[in-house]
């Protein structure tokens, strides 16, 4: 009875991805406690937005989940308060 050879097949290894290292911006080392966010604090409100006019996401804010949410939650009553702007008009368009 011959052996069949499925079970002596070499494997290749694969071979590994290179990861690109990115400078991200750094995290804002800023104490932000739940009872301080409001819509009406906008020198707060503008640390946690991009120069675009856009939410910073948490693994750069450095934001708990819930202290996220409330963030957004606030940028965006002071958004449509006319506290802050929906987009910087300064920025030139890309594109």
């Amino acid at each position: 009875m011959a052996f069949s050879n499925r079970f002596s097949k070499s494997k290749s290894v694969p071979t590994q991805r290179i990861i690109p290292i990115i400078n991200r911006k750094s995290k804002i080392n800023f104490p932000v406690f739940q009872g301080t966010i409001d819509y009406k604090n906008v020198a707060l409100l503008r640390k946690f937005i991009t120069g675009e006019g856009k939410i910073l996401p948490r693994r750069i804010s450095g934001l708990t989940a819930k202290q996220q949410r409330y963030m957004a939650k606030a940028i965006k009553n002071a958004r449509m308060m006319g506290l802050l702007p929906f987009i910087n008009k300064s920025q030139p368009l890309r594109g």
